[in-house]
């Protein structure tokens, strides 16, 4: 059996030891929900008297490790409907969850020996000493109303970690601990990036160090999409109801778009960008020599994401995407998308991104011919094939409109993101009936391949905020030099050196409060800049400057001119 089958199978069969767990320690009276396993363990609902708390914890999970170490078996048995309620009778939440299945179900329930008897479809190990090596921890209770509505009772959920061994639950939890530190939200708030107010949810604010930081990943991008051979376009942000119906976002995505009327016509603002570089395409005669025509696009966009989705930057309603189409022959796509991969690899290398590749197929919900998604799937993975790259496939996750390839980055504590993705569209095309003359005089529909490589430049701001603990590389850095005067009499003299890297295009503060010098020291590692530089008697008697790098306690003296070149080698490079 697969590990991760296996994981799967432990995790849900230790649902029901938790419950058991709950029944043992406080009575019969406890009402139970349900326990699926999740990603990283399981949970379990219940309604009951007691309030759960920390405290609790402890003596739950002891009492789990002694009904493991029972070696029971879990018995599957298969009743009638008529059974069932009998069974359940004074368990009000598994009445009304046999109550929605049809009269004449088979219904499954598992005894966990004579501990706990439970309505589940399994599957379940088949006797709890395959657990004895599982290794769990519970991790918090929070209230969670029955079924997701509001409209039913709050019940008690305890989420629980849990791993096949303790190396992995070790290393999950060490990845949580580090992901708390480094909550993207927390430092944006600390660090002055961003906030999101209550009069626009989900909808971000920059500040102006976060602006800096925003405004360094676009010129970035703009620098390599340059060199890669794209133009660069900007579309409207709203644009009437026809074009989305051409689209076909009207009928597949109107839930998630904000829309409006002005003079009796409905518009919609753009969720996407690509509707807007169709109409830039049909302005103008193209002919094969063109070709590919690669058009790139920072457009900010806005979907309407249910509230209890929004989470800092990493989910929004208002945000960049770094949008980019290419327009090609078929003979061209295995070589357009080994160049976007290309491109993709050398921007995440600067920013030291891991990735792997998933190949994502038709979605029941699509558009267009099957035989054309076949073509177009079968490039794709042609085009991976042929390039060499390891991936996998997710079936019938594509994009409505044609299937893709997601890139998925590993940040610094080993947590994957969806970020790039390169969708080939073989049916917007023929919805605005886009053309080029072929070389045989003949009119033809191009090829089209969708793609982003930030995804979401807020997300993505988001992510490498949490990859970096906020401690950007210089080049990013909002405030790359802080200057500490060791008291007011060298202010002046601070200023000279302000002006001068100023001049040399460094980004640099001057702390000049009248503080100590240690005060200033711990306030400018706290904002994770990545020079400060000390200026007392010393170093205004030998003209020269004390730097100390972040992450280190010592000093260094330098000449200011030998500093600036040395800073701007860095931002320069990148590096």
């Amino acid at each position: 059996m697969e590990d991760n089958v296996l994981q799967q199978m432990s995790r849900h069969t230790m649902s029901h030891v938790l419950a058991g767990a709950i029944k043992s320690l406080f009575g019969n009276d406890v009402k139970f929900g349900i326990g699926p396993a999740i990603e990283n363990g399981f949970y379990y609902d219940f309604d009951m008297e007691k309030n759960l708390t920390p405290e609790d914890f402890d003596a739950i999970e002891q009492k789990m490790h002694e009904i493991v170490n029972q070696n029971l078996d879990m018995v599957k048995e298969v009743v009638s409907k008529e059974k069932a309620l009998e069974m359940f009778k004074d368990q009000p939440y598994k009445i009304e969850l046999i109550n929605d299945l049809p009269e004449d179900a088979e219904i499954s329930v598992y005894h966990l020996g004579d501990v706990f008897c439970d309505l589940c479809k399994g599957p379940h190990v088949e006797n709890t000493k395959m657990l004895r090596s599982f290794s769990f921890k519970i991790n918090r209770v929070s209230g969670a109303y029955w079924r997701g509505s509001e409209k039913n009772k709050m019940m008690q959920r305890i989420y629980v970690y849990g791993f096949l061994n303790k190396q992995d639950l070790k290393d999950y939890i060490h990845m949580m601990e580090e992901a708390q530190k480094r909550d993207h939200r927390k430092l944006g708030k600390e660090l002055g990036l961003f906030f999101i107010s209550e009069y626009a949810p989900g909808m971000p604010f920059y500040m102006p160090k976060g602006l800096i930081l925003k405004n360094e990943l676009i010129k970035y991008w703009r620098e390599m999409h340059q060199k890669a051979g794209y133009v660069e376009i900007e579309t409207p942000m709203a644009m009437n109801r026809k074009l989305w119906e051409i689209s076909g976002h009207w009928d597949h995505y109107k839930q998630n778009m904000y829309s409006f009327k002005a003079e009796d016509e409905d518009f919609a603002i753009k969720p996407m960008n690509c509707p807007g570089g169709m109409l830039y395409y049909k302005e103008s005669i193209h002919s094969y020599k063109d070709f590919p025509l690669r058009v790139g696009e920072l457009g900010k966009v806005h979907r309407h994401e249910a509230s209890g989705t929004l989470h800092g930057l990493f989910r929004v309603r208002c945000f960049t995407q770094d949008d980019a189409h290419i327009f090609m022959l078929p003979s061209q796509i295995e070589n357009e998308i080994k160049n976007v991969l290309s491109l993709v690899d050398e921007m995440y290398k600067v920013f030291g991104l891991t990735y792997h590749l998933e190949l994502s197929t038709m979605p029941e919900n699509h558009i267009g011919d099957v035989k054309d998604w076949q073509i177009a799937e079968e490039g794709l993975k042609n085009a991976l094939n042929h390039i060499g790259r390891e991936y996998v496939i997710n079936e019938g996750d594509g994009a409505f409109y044609g299937p893709k390839i997601d890139i998925h980055i590993k940040d610094a504590i080993g947590r994957t993101w969806q970020c790039g993705t390169i969708q080939l569209d073989m049916q917007l095309p023929k919805r605005f009936n886009l053309e080029y003359v072929a070389e045989d005089g003949t009119k033809k529909e191009p090829i089209m391949i969708h793609r982003v490589i930030y995804g979401s430049i807020d997300r993505f701001i988001g992510i490498i905020t949490e990859n970096y603990a906020g401690a950007f590389p210089v080049w990013l850095s909002p405030v790359q030099v802080k200057i500490l005067p060791i008291s007011e009499k060298f202010i002046e003299n601070c200023k000279d050196i302000q002006n001068k890297l100023e001049e040399n295009g460094v980004r640099v503060e001057l702390d000049d409060r009248n503080e100590k010098i240690s005060y200033k020291i711990r306030s400018a590692i706290s904002q994770k800049i990545p020079y400060l530089v000390i200026i007392g008697e010393n170093e205004i008697n030998n003209k020269v400057v004390s730097i100390r790098k972040r992450g280190t306690n010592e000093t260094t003296e330098m000449k200011l001119d030998d500093f600036i070149s040395m800073i701007n080698k860095q931002i320069k490079e990148r590096s």
